[in-house]
């Protein structure tokens, strides 16, 4: 059964007040790549929640770097740039080094926590207001008449392809470029002892279908059995549906992937298992 959780207002990333440990007595686990996860991990912890790491990705530069390169630079005369997510901006901005961000296009953001990574490198930029995704950035009005503009989407090689279509559709020349790539992930024993021991009820955190899919995949059939059973936080319908999909048979869907919206969620999972 796929629950749509109500919003009931925000855990706070930095709280660590005692009467904030809402999640005292689950396990939190948290799917992201480890540098992705720092703010997650801090929050769910300050939550009282025992978290345990188990990454669905890898992450790092493309293999051809000096072309990823050139493609921005040949981009800056676009009309505007999209960045699909925090890595793509962290890593574009490892690929053009010294440039300057001054002269970049006008720049636009698939959700508000890739808006925030690039606020925190000097670069303002237009996140959507309503559904924190593609679709939620398609129906912006930021990008309702785009006819004869050329955009560039920075994201990795491969993956969901929604923005690039919907845009030329509307009249826009569209080019993707590749600055990182995803990788599945390198799972040790130890990932999965850490959640073989971790402290019942589990309540997963994903905002990825890419990252369920090799989790799924990577999970020893009994391991993955078990979590099949628990709960798992997702943030969107489409995740949702794939989870479903997969057995998974106790799945919330989150308002967003924001970190504040996935505790959210899994505080009210909480608290209907404890009631």
């Amino acid at each position: 059964m796929i629950h749509a959780l109500p919003y009931v207002g925000h855990i706070m990333p930095g709280s660590t007040h005692p009467s904030d440990q809402l999640l005292a007595g689950a396990s939190i686990i948290v799917t992201r790549p480890p540098k992705d996860a720092v703010a997650l991990v801090r929050a769910a912890r300050a939550s009282g929640a025992h978290v345990v790491l188990l990454p669905g990705i890898e992450v790092s530069l493309v293999d051809d770097t000096a072309a990823a390169r050139a493609a921005l630079l040949a981009a800056k005369s676009a009309d505007r740039w999209i960045f699909t997510s925090p890595n793509s901006v962290r890593f574009c901005v490892r690929l053009l080094r010294t440039d300057a961000a001054a002269d970049w296009p006008a720049v636009l953001a698939v959700g508000e926590g890739t808006r925030r990574v690039l606020a925190r490198h000097g670069i303002a930029a237009i996140a959507p207001q309503g559904a924190q995704n593609s679709e939620g950035l398609l129906a912006d009005r930021a990008l309702a008449d785009v006819e004869g503009q050329a955009i560039a989407i920075i994201d990795a090689p491969g993956g969901r392809d929604l923005l690039a279509p919907s845009l030329r559709k509307r009249g826009a020349r569209v080019d993707r470029i590749g600055v990182y790539q995803r990788k599945p992930p390198s799972l040790r024993e130890r990932h999965f002892s850490a959640l073989a021991d971790a402290t019942r009820p589990w309540i997963s955190l994903v905002s990825s279908s890419l990252i369920l899919n090799n989790l799924f995949e990577a999970l020893p059939q009994e391991l993955r059995r078990r979590w099949q059973q628990e709960a798992l936080v997702v943030s969107s319908a489409r995740i949702a549906e794939q989870a479903h999909q997969l057995g998974f048979s106790d799945v919330h869907e989150a308002r967003s992937a924001l970190v504040a919206d996935l505790l959210e969620a899994a505080c009210l999972v909480l608290s209907r298992h404890r009631f």
